[in-house]
């Protein structure tokens, strides 16, 4: 038997822009994929806190130290910039994996969107 559990976490940054014309996806520093552990192209689901408003697409690399957190073409529609979202991938695996799997989970600066 296989589950799906969390993989990785960015819990609480802050989005910088909403690019509507774009193909779509989620742009995210470089910075806070490596220390997520989260790669480009990966599904992600997004968790608005500003409007509950949750939703899922995929990574693209953004320019490493900038902060910038840019949610791509119709995702544009579901954030402003300034709202603070969660961004989640997650993994399969086997039942007795998965009781000992510890998800990599960060909080950055939601002024920044930089780690602490």
């Amino acid at each position: 038997m296989f589950i799906e559990i969390i993989k990785s976490k960015i819990h609480r940054v802050t989005v910088t822009e909403a690019n509507l014309n774009y193909i779509g996806s989620i742009t995210i520093d470089e910075d806070l994929l490596d220390a997520a552990n989260m790669i480009p192209y990966e599904k992600v689901a997004i968790v608005n806190n500003n409007n509950g408003e949750r939703f899922e697409t995929y990574i693209i690399k953004g320019e490493r130290g900038s902060g910038i957190i840019c949610l791509n073409g119709a995702a544009a529609r579901r954030v402003q910039p300034g709202d603070i979202i969660i961004i989640m991938s997650f993994a399969f695996m086997g039942f007795e994996e998965a009781r000992s799997f510890k998800p990599t989970i960060i909080f950055p600066d939601t002024a920044t969107n930089k780690l602490i």
